[in-house]
């Protein structure tokens, strides 16, 4: 079965985002790109891909899960399917014109259960933190690219969901020279 997999940045005190739903804060170069760039290549956006001149390696991920509010940075931006390389589904509570390379979904609990029994790679959670709480019982996995910097304030990793305790066991932890810690965790088989 397919696992869902929550890989996000994240700063030291635990937001996703500051509290406009920018992360530029977050470090984009150094040390630790080699492994986003490497190992998480799936996980990066079409014009990322262009910029550095690869194609994504369809290894580890095949399907995009998103809030409205993590998409509306690329619709600015004029990217209206940001993961083409990906089966994208996008969480909302009402009606929206989208690209068509993406899928609307208004219960991300069903969809997600449906996902995880199809065949396929795993399923990536790129956010926001609203859409983790509400699919922390679904999460198998967490890769959280522990970032240098404290927000303060902003979008917290999961949203409002941090009453309903959901124990993780520790996998491992690399550190980069960039500051960049990256941990992995699965979900803790007595949950």
């Amino acid at each position: 079965m397919r696992e869902l997999v929550y890989y996000v940045a994240v700063s030291i005190d635990g937001y996703i985002a500051d509290l406009d739903g920018g992360f530029d804060a977050f470090l984009v170069e150094g040390d630790h790109a080699e492994v986003v760039f490497g190992e998480f290549a799936d996980a990066l956006p079409v014009q990322a891909h262009e910029a550095a001149g690869i194609r994504p390696p369809r290894t580890k991920f095949d399907t995009v899960l998103m809030g409205w509010r993590t998409l509306m940075p690329g619709l600015d931006a004029g990217i209206t399917s940001p993961y083409p390389h990906l089966s994208q589904y996008v969480a909302t509570r009402q009606p929206r014109k989208v690209d068509p390379a993406i899928t609307l979904m208004t219960d991300p609990v069903a969809t997600t259960r449906a996902l995880k029994e199809q065949d396929g790679l795993d399923i990536w959670l790129c956010g926001g933190g609203e859409l983790a709480g509400t699919l922390l019982p679904e999460i198998d996995r967490l890769v959280l690219k522990r970032n240098p910097v404290v927000l303060g304030s902003g979008v917290p990793l999961f949203g409002n969901a941090a009453s309903r305790a959901r124990p993780f066991t520790h996998q491992r932890s690399r550190e980069f020279l960039s500051g960049v810690t990256i941990e992995e965790y699965t979900k803790s088989p007595h949950t």
